[in-house]
């Protein structure tokens, strides 16, 4: 696999988010990862929480370049995010490749904005359900790690794009725990590309979205936290409430929950749950919500 026309595709990012928006105070106020030009005129992918309420992007080039750019769209879905820079990048673009056509063992390389790269291979293609209502049907994990993974980009030995870094986990196996990097697969790109750019966002219902951050333990639902003014804060639900059922559905997981709550109705719906505190069951009605009618918008440019 050649470097040279890969690395000047990917550039740094640094987003800066007001001290009273959303999701300051889980995500910070600076943001710093990378991102993949996909568009000779400067359009940008990267991971969305990267540019999540932010009022202000600045992309990084390997020449030392500093450009400024804008938010233009963030798929709470997939978790792809689109900036576009305000000054010529005069960057290639990077070819979008087949995620799809992957196999397991397959040589990739994780490539951040600046300029460090892992060879890698994939370890795994499988369901992700991330604690924040967040699931994936298939994602990529890729081993060994790389250090920075936020909107990193994910190359396969054609020298294509095949996915944008998100998360860094570890996969236990065997007895040895070893560090992993999750990826959003660029699949899920092309068929929403277009609405992106024209809407800012996917046409359709919003999802119900309840603000509980989640871990599976054995099989249960159990609540880590809840967003402070959210649809479960408001409910009353708390930390180390086990979710056992949603309307007439016991909750077999994290991803099923997630399921049975999108299911569920459009976004301002009421959820009924069966909450389990202390041995105790008690059903709640939980009144959903929009998550993007929380968040601070992009200021037109």
């Amino acid at each position: 696999m050649t470097f040279d026309p890969i690395l000047p595709s990917i550039v740094t990012l640094r987003a800066n988010v007001p001290d009273d928006a959303f999701t300051a105070q889980a995500l910070g106020t600076v943001r710093e990862g990378s991102g993949v030009v996909i568009r000779e005129s400067g359009l940008v992918l990267t991971i969305g929480y990267l540019i999540t309420e932010a009022e202000e992007v600045w992309l990084g080039t390997h020449d030392g370049r500093q450009i400024p750019a804008h938010p233009v769209a963030y798929d709470q879905t997939t978790g792809f995010g689109l900036v576009q820079a305000l000054m010529p990048l005069d960057l290639p673009a990077l070819e979008l490749g087949k995620s799809s056509k992957t196999d397991l063992g397959d040589s990739v390389v994780f490539a951040d904005g600046q300029g460090r790269s892992v060879r890698a291979s994939i370890v795994a293609k499988q369901e992700f359900a991330g604690y924040w209502e967040y699931l994936l049907d298939e994602a990529i994990f890729i081993a060994p790690a790389h250090p920075s993974w936020g909107g990193a980009g994910l190359i396969d030995a054609e020298g294509k794009l095949i996915g944008i870094g998100s998360l860094r986990l570890q996969m236990s196996r065997n007895g040895d725990v070893a560090d992993i990097n999750m990826a959003v697969p660029i699949d899920l790109l092309p068929p929403i590309l277009d609405e992106l750019l024209t809407r800012g966002g996917v046409e359709g219902p919003p999802r119900p979205w309840l603000g509980v951050f989640s871990a599976e333990s054995d099989g249960e639902v159990v609540v880590m936290s809840v967003s402070d003014g959210g649809p479960a804060d408001k409910a009353g639900i708390q930390r180390g409430d086990i979710i056992s059922d949603v309307r007439d559905g016991a909750v077999e997981g994290l991803a099923d929950f997630y399921r049975k709550l999108w299911d569920s109705g459009p976004a301002g719906s009421e959820v009924p749950m069966r909450i389990v505190r202390e041995g105790r069951e008690n059903w709640v009605r939980v009144k959903s919500a929009d998550r993007n009618a929380y968040l601070k918008k992009p200021m037109l440019q």
